[in-house]
């Protein structure tokens, strides 16, 4: 039998769900999942608890309609990896534009840290499944870009892993990032040069 497509929000119930979504993005990369409350959720949307339960059932579907988005979100620029392309190039490039990610949307990493650090309840099959997917095409190719001797070698998901880390850093420990700084400074602009020098030298065969 054939599922019958659900009917198109209007302007203003879509409206509504990208006001849920923004404020459970900032409670839950505030408190995490455990410490937000619906009640806190609906009180930064402007919008009644009953209000934000006619689109939600329920706080656990707030939080995976927002993490898969965030995967969606983080994936994507594996995904722009050119097989075909300048090796160098298009590792130095995934690494800025993670980092580029971590400066725009340092609230989505912090969900995302969150939910890693309680286990990754509502990820398991996404993490198992999608993630590692698209993780072992990205490997495939740098395997084979270090086969051709146009990469050094290195172990490929642990160099992933690495990006992951070095770029997430500045959005989960920002605080701290800009106290050890100071003010006047840039840490993602100085953060781009330093990750282009580190994995430069690293890579270059």
């Amino acid at each position: 039998m054939t599922e019958t497509p659900a009917p198109a929000l209007s302007r203003i119930q879509q409206k509504n769900r990208d006001l849920i979504l923004d404020a459970a993005l900032e409670v839950f990369s505030g408190a995490g999942f455990h410490g937000a409350t619906i009640d806190q959720i609906a009180r930064m949307a402007g919008l009644s608890k009953p209000n934000v339960l006619y689109y939600f059932g329920s706080k656990d579907e707030i939080h995976k309609a927002l993490l898969t988005t965030l995967l969606d979100l983080w994936l994507a620029p594996m995904t722009r990896i050119d097989p075909k392309g300048d090796p160098m190039a298009e590792v130095l490039a995934y690494v800025q534009a993670k980092l580029l990610m971590s400066r725009d949307y340092p609230r989505e990493s912090r969900l995302f840290a969150h939910e890693i650090l309680q286990g990754a309840p509502h990820l398991t099959e996404v993490l198992g499944g999608g993630l590692r997917v698209i993780v072992e095409q990205t490997v495939t190719v740098l395997e084979r870009w270090m086969d051709a001797g146009l990469l050094a070698r290195v172990e490929p998901r642990h160099l992933i892993f690495s990006i992951w880390s070095m770029t997430q850093h500045y959005a989960d420990f920002d605080t701290q990032v800009r106290a050890v700084l100071g003010e006047g400074r840039d840490p993602y602009a100085e953060a781009a040069v330093f990750l282009e020098t580190l994995y430069r030298r690293l890579l270059t065969p």
